[in-house]
């Protein structure tokens, strides 16, 4: 997820914004971690030929599986988190200067947030109106979102609540971003391993799948899902170091798979000679699962997949 807001008015604030969302769209696709793409967007705010452009900034990669926000904010307004039966408040970040000052080495913070936990992001437009105090608003937003009802609340329903408490009459205020995503419930059941980087942790995994396939009764699932694990996990076996994670998850409506490994390398899908004794796992990946991706970590990175039930 990402929120920005860009200084100015007019077309060419209007162009700046649309550089920007394009330049982060592409990078979120590579997989990179919130500090280096708001490193990178700072380059490109600097090559903007535009003086004194100044960009408020905030991108969160959310495991939604497991509760994790990792967020990097660059001057942007704090991100809200709520939960039922909890008082919203201000999901921990570093301070960071806004992109376009310059010589600014951004940093990022990763925090756990209950399961069902909706995140509030929003721009200076929500809570910086004519004749009150930013910090009174926020406050004010805050209380806002304690008021909405302790079940997990219909997103519409509580943007329109949020909306009408804090600007009953819009007209003439400043453009208005509100963005609010809410995480799933817990997952049903939940295991994890940790194996070598050995030829045998592949054997041993497909062991550890298999029993908790058919102790959560998803055999159904488990001829593709034992494949694809032994893809990654050869994978990780061959060109990663150890230990080996492998981490499972099920819902209500799908089973998820984690390999972690010590390896920076980000696995890349290419067409394989029909020479090659390597190169097809990742095509059986994207061909076989729902879903899949990997995402870098601080010690690693995490290649998943995900199979309907």
């Amino acid at each position: 997820m990402l929120i920005g807001d860009v200084m100015g008015r007019g077309l060419e604030a209007a162009a700046v914004m649309g550089q920007l969302r394009s330049a982060a769209h592409a990078l979120a696709k590579t997989g990179v971690q919130p500090r280096q793409l708001m490193q990178t967007l700072e380059s490109v705010v600097a090559d903007l030929d535009v003086p004194d452009q100044l960009v408020t900034c905030c991108y969160l990669v959310i495991a939604a599986d497991t509760g994790e926000v990792t967020m990097c904010s660059a001057g942007h307004l704090p991100v809200l988190v709520t939960a039922p039966g909890r008082s919203a408040q201000v999901l921990p970040a570093p301070v960071n200067a806004p992109l376009g000052v310059g010589g600014v080495i951004y940093e990022q913070r990763r925090t756990t947030v209950a399961p069902g936990a909706t995140l509030v992001l929003y721009t200076d437009g929500l809570i910086e109106t004519p004749g009150t105090d930013i910090e009174d608003q926020l406050t004010e937003l805050i209380a806002a979102l304690d008021r909405l009802p302790d079940t997990p609340p219909d997103l519409e329903a509580a943007a329109d609540h949020v909306l009408s408490t804090l600007l009953p009459d819009a007209d003439g205020h400043d453009d208005v971003t509100l963005l609010l995503t809410q995480l799933p419930a817990a997952p049903l059941a939940t295991l994890a391993t940790d194996l070598p980087a050995t030829a045998e942790s592949v054997r041993t995994g497909r062991d550890f799948l298999g029993k908790a396939l058919v102790a959560w009764d998803c055999a159904h699932a488990a001829d593709d899902a034992l494949l694809l694990l032994s893809e990654i996990l050869t994978n990780a076996v061959r060109h990663a170091e150890g230990p080996i994670g492998v981490r499972v998850c099920r819902t209500d409506t799908a089973l998820t798979v984690e390999i972690s490994d010590r390896s920076l390398h980000l696995p890349q899908p290419r067409l394989a000679a029909e020479t090659d004794e390597s190169g097809r796992g990742l095509l059986l990946v994207r061909a076989l699962a729902d879903d899949w991706g990997v995402r870098p970590t601080d010690e690693g990175k995490t290649t998943w997949f995900s199979l309907e039930l």
